[in-house]
């Protein structure tokens, strides 16, 4: 597929879902400059297939996308098991509505209007969650 990044080569890699033209470029251009690699989409229908391809670090994904809502995709990649750690940031104008049917086990949420630097907070608050966690012991065969 003919995605790439973005920004960066030593950045973390994130990945932009958002079918708002001018709002998936503003991101790309607030992302790179925090040193972020980026790939935007204005939609994909299996998120799962798509993180397998990228190895995203973080996915940043509107709620309200054409014909399938950001939560199913957000749940279609955290139900996935070599995707399922990647962190996911769920944006949407609907924040009572979000709130009410729960957050599809995202990893965060941010409500649109949003201010950039909040945002950008959010997003290395994830990826720092991300390397913080202890790996799972392996056992140790004699």
């Amino acid at each position: 597929m003919p995605y790439t990044y973005k920004g960066a080569p030593a950045g973390k890699k994130i990945l932009v879902i958002e079918d708002n033209e001018d709002l998936r470029d503003m991101l790309t251009d607030v992302l790179i400059t925090y040193d972020f690699q980026v790939c935007t989409l204005e939609y994909t229908d299996d998120l799962e297939q798509l993180a397998l391809e990228l190895q995203p670090d973080l996915v940043l994904m509107d709620y309200m996308l054409p014909g399938i809502n950001g939560g199913d995709l957000c749940g279609q990649l955290k139900r996935g098991e070599k995707t399922s750690h990647i962190p996911v940031v769920l944006l949407s104008a609907y924040d009572k509505v979000i709130v009410s049917l729960g957050t599809y086990s995202s990893d965060a949420f941010v409500s649109k209007p949003f201010e950039m630097t909040n945002l950008i907070a959010t997003v290395q608050s994830c990826l720092k969650a991300v390397e913080n966690r202890v790996p799972e012991l392996e056992s140790v065969q004699h």
